[in-house]
C-alpha cells in the first residue's frame, strides 16, 4: 500500500495507508514524497496535512522490510524528512493513536504538529538494541527539552500526546485537537498557511543549566541499569550530542555513526531476532490468518491449586468469567484465598485499583460439579500430571461439555494425542501449557494434537494474545519443546556434579552467562520431586537413557527444594536465599567416589558450553522432526519461559553467533568424555548439515 492524496479547501491531505500501523515501507515513502511534490507544484494548494489512515499515524519502519534492500531504497526516511524540511509550503503532521519511531521522526521534519488526545508517542528503538537513526536523538531534545527527550529515548516508553502538550515550554505540538482530527488539522493549516518564514525544528537550540553534570549523572544511572545492553548508553551519547553540537547536521552525523555501530552488535541482532520472533510465533504455516475463530465468552478451569489459580487469574485479568472446579470445598476455598491474596498484594503496591480487584473477583465462580461447566466455551484442566488422572477428567468433560467447546490440557510432558482420544471429539482438544507462576510468566506452549482442528488452534492463539501471553505452537512429543530441551540441560548439570562441580559452581557459571537462575536453583524452586517422577517414568519407557543418580539420591533424602526447606541448597524458614549445603556437597562427593571418578577442575566455559549446547542439539532434533515450526519459536520459548538471557537471543540465535562449525567441533570433544553421554553429543543431522554448509538456524 502507499499513501492517498486529496485537496480539502485548499489544503492537500496526504494520508499514509499501509495497514496495520502505517509502517514507512518503500511504497508508502514514495507515496508521501509524491504527495509533497504534487502539493508544492499546485498553486491552488496553500498547505499540506500529513496523517495516517486507520488506527495509527505511523508506527515507524515497516518491519516487513527490515534488513532488505527496500528498507533503504530511495526515497528513504532520511530523504523524506529532508523533503519535508525543504517544502515551500507548510506541512502539518496530524498525529493520532500511534506515533512511534520513524513516524515521530518524520513528524519532526514537518513545520507544525497537531495531535488528537490519547496518541501514544515514542522512540522505542532502544528495545531492539538500537538508537533512533533518522534524527530523533537530535530533534526531540529541541522540541521537548533535553531531560524529557533523554528519558523517552533511553526508556523507549510511549507518552500520551496530551501529557507532552502540557509540559512547560514544549514545542512538539502546536495544538491538541478534540473531535475530528482531519477537519481540525485542515482548519489549523488554513490559519498558518501564509505565515513566513516557515518554522523548522532544526533552528531550535538545546540547552541545560549544567550540561556536563547532567549528562554524567544520566550516564551513571543508565550504566547501572543497562548491564549487557549497549543501546541505552549509546542513546545517552547520541542525545548528549544535541548539546555538544550546535549545528544540527553535525549532531545527525554523530547519531548516524552511533546507529551504524550498534546495528552490528550481537546484542542488537539478538534483540531484533526476539522482536521478529515474537511476531512470527503467531503465524502457523497451514493455518491462514483469516481462519474463523470460536467465540470464547466463558472459561472453566479444573483445579484450584497453584497452576489452576494462576491460569484463572489470566482470564479474570482480561475480563473473562471463569468457573473454577475442585473435588473438595476446602481445596476450592484455599484456591480462592490465594487468588485474593495475590490481588490484594497488587492493590497494596498500587499496581491494581480496588475497584478493578473487585470487578475481577466478581467474574469468578466456583463449583464441585462438572455439570456447572456445561456452558463454558473453553475448559482447561490443571490437575495432577499423571495420565490416569487426565483420563478421568477428559472422559467427564466429554460427557458434559457443549458441542464446540475447546478442551485444553495444561500437561507439561504427557501425550496430548492420547489425552484427546479419551474423548469422542479429539478435534476440540489442545494442549495449553502454562508456566508457573501462570499469572506472571509470559510463555504459553500451545500443543497441537494430530487431530486438533485449525480453528481451535487459531482461537487459542488469539485468546493467548488477549490474556497477554506469548504463545508458541509445539507438536506432540515427550516434554514438547521447552521441557524436552531442559531435560538434556539438566542431564548435563548432573554429569558435571559427577565429574567435580558443586551445585553452586554450576549455577554461578550459567547465571554469569545470563540465565535468570541456574539448573539447581531452578530445581529447588520447581520442586525436585517433579523431575524425580519424570525420571521414574523414563526408566520404564527409555531404559537406556543415562542420568547422574545425584538427583534421585537428593529426593530419597526428602530434599525436594524450597517447599521442604532443603533441596540442592539449604533454606532458612520464610526465606528463599539459596545457601550452599555441606550435606549435599558430601552426598555428591560420596557418590563420585562410589563411581570411581576422580574429581577434576571444570572451567566456567565448559559448564556453559555443555549446558547451552545440549539445548542447541536437542532443539535441532526438534526442528528436524517438525515439532517446532521454526528456529525463532524455540528461541521465544527459552526467552519467555526459561530465563535465557535476552541479549543473547535464545539458544539457536546464540549458536549462530558462536558459529555452528564451532558448536559441532565442541560437541565432538564432549563426546570423548567417558563420564558423559557420548551418543547424545553426536550432532543432530540438521545441525551437522547446517554447520557443513556454513549456514545458520536463524
Amino acid at each position: 500500500m502507499s499513501a492517498t492524496y486529496q485537496v480539502i479547501d485548499g489544503i492537500a491531505v496526504v494520508t499514509l495507508n499501509n495497514p496495520p500501523v502505517n509502517g514507512l515501507g518503500y511504497e508508502t515513502r514514495k507515496g508521501i514524497a509524491d504527495g509533497f511534490e504534487k502539493a508544492n507544484a499546485d498553486p491552488a494548494v496553500k498547505a499540506i496535512v500529513l496523517t495516517g489512515a486507520g488506527k495509527a499515524f505511523s508506527g515507524g519502519a515497516d518491519i516487513r522490510e527490515f534488513d532488505s534492500p527496500k528498507s533503504m531504497a530511495e526515497p528513504n526516511l532520511l530523504t523524506l524528512i529532508k523533503l519535508a524540511e525543504a517544502s515551500n509550503k507548510p506541512i502539518v503532521a496530524a498525529i493520532h493513536t500511534v506515533c512511534m519511531g520513524g513516524g515521530l521522526e518524520l513528524s519532526l521534519g514537518c513545520q507544525y504538529r497537531v495531535a488528537a488526545p490519547g496518541a501514544a508517542v515514542a522512540l522505542p528503538e532502544v528495545k531492539i538494541g538500537l538508537i533512533p537513526g533518522a534524527g530523533g536523538t537530535q530533534r526531540l531534545p529541541r522540541v521537548l527539552g533535553i531531560e524529557t527527550a533523554m528519558n523517552m529515548i533511553v526508556t523507549g516508553e510511549p507518552v500520551k500526546s496530551e501529557l507532552l502538550a502540557s509540559l512547560p515550554g514544549q514545542k512538539l505540538f502546536d495544538q491538541i485537537i478534540e473531535g475530528d482530527l482531519i477537519a481540525g488539522a485542515v482548519k489549523f493549516a488554513q490559519g498558518i498557511a501564509d505565515k513566513r518564514p516557515l518554522p523548522s525544528v532544526r533552528d531550535l537550540k538545546v540547552s541545560h543549566a549544567n550540561p556536563d553534570g547532567y549528562v554524567q549523572f544520566v550516564r551513571n544511572m543508565v550504566k547501572g541499569m543497562s548491564k549487557n545492553f549497549p543501546a541505552p548508553l549509546c542513546c545517552v551519547d547520541a542525545v548528549a550530542a544535541s548539546l555538544k553540537f550546535k549545528n544540527l547536521d553535525e549532531g545527525l552525523a554523530e547519531e548516524l555513526r552511533i546507529f551504524k555501530g550498534l546495528m552490528l552488535t550481537p546484542e542488537a541482532k539478538a534483540l531484533r531476532h526476539a522482536f521478529f520472533g515474537e511476531r512470527a510465533a503467531s503465524k502457523i504455516p497451514d493455518v491462514p490468518e483469516g481462519t474463523p475463530l470460536r467465540d470464547i465468552k466463558t472459561v472453566g478451569v479444573i483445579g484450584a491449586g497453584t497452576m489452576g489459580g494462576g491460569i484463572t487469574m489470566n482470564f479474570l485479568n482480561a475480563g473473562i468469567p471463569v468457573t473454577m472446579l475442585e473435588m473438595k470445598q476446602d481445596a476450592l476455598d484455599r484456591g480462592v484465598a490465594t487468588i485474593r491474596k495475590n490481588y490484594e498484594a497488587q492493590v497494596k503496591k498500587g499496581k491494581l485499583k480496588q475497584d478493578k480487584y473487585e470487578q475481577r473477583m466478581a467474574l469468578l465462580s466456583t463449583t464441585l460439579s462438572y455439570d456447572d461447566l456445561k456452558a463454558a466455551d473453553l475448559i482447561i484442566e490443571a490437575v495432577f500430571e499423571e495420565i490416569g488422572v487426565k483420563e478421568a477428567v477428559f472422559k467427564q468433560l466429554d460427557a458434559v461439555a457443549k458441542p464446540g467447546a475447546i478442551l485444553a490440557s495444561n500437561t507439561s510432558t504427557l501425550d496430548v494425542n492420547k489425552i484427546a482420544h479419551f474423548t469422542k471429539r479429539p478435534q476440540d482438544v489442545v494442549g495449553m501449557h502454562f508456566f508457573s507462576p501462570a499469572n506472571v510468566m509470559r510463555l504459553l506452549e500451545v500443543v497441537r494434537g494430530g487431530a486438533t482442528a485449525k480453528d481451535v488452534l487459531a482461537t487459542v492463539m488469539a485468546i493467548a494474545k488477549k490474556i497477554k501471553k506469548t504463545a508458541v505452537v509445539s507438536g506432540v512429543c515427550d516434554g514438547f519443546i521447552g521441557n524436552r530441551m531442559i531435560e538434556q540441560y539438566s542431564r548435563q548439570a548432573g554429569f558435571l556434579l559427577d565429574e567435580g562441580c558443586t551445585p553452586a559452581q554450576v549455577d554461578r557459571a550459567i547465571e554469569k552467562f545470563g540465565f535468570a537462575m541456574g539448573p539447581f536453583r531452578m530445581g529447588d524452586l520447581a520442586g525436585n520431586d517433579i523431575g524425580w517422577a519424570i525420571r521414574k517414568r523414563r526408566a520404564v519407557e527409555y531404559a537406556n537413557l543415562k542420568y547422574s543418580k545425584t538427583a534421585d539420591l537428593l529426593c530419597e533424602m526428602g530434599r525436594y527444594g524450597q517447599k521442604t526447606g532443603a533441596g540442592w541448597y539449604d533454606y532458612k524458614p520464610g526465606q528463599r536465599n539459596a545457601i550452599p549445603s555441606a550435606v549435599v556437597d558430601q552426598m555428591v562427593a560420596d557418590h563420585r567416589k562410589e563411581l570411581g571418578i576422580t574429581p577434576r577442575k571444570i572451567s566456567d566455559d565448559e559448564i556453559v558450553q555443555r549446558l547451552v549446547f545440549s539445548l542447541v542439539n536437542e532443539a535441532a532434533h526438534i526442528l528436524e522432526e517438525g515439532i517446532a515450526n521454526k528456529a525463532s519459536d524455540i528461541d521465544m520459548i527459552y526467552l519467555t519461559g526459561y530465563g535465557f538471557p535476552l541479549w543473547r537471543g535464545g539458544p539457536l540465535c546464540y549458536a549462530d553467533s558462536v558459529g555452528l562449525y564451532n558448536v559441532v567441533t565442541t560437541m565432538k570433544r564432549f563426546a570423548q568424555n567417558p563420564n558423559d553421554d557420548a551418543a547424545f553429543w553426536q550432532p543432530a543431522p540438521l545441525l551437522a548439515r547446517l554447520a557443513a554448509e556454513g549456514k545458520s538456524f536463524t
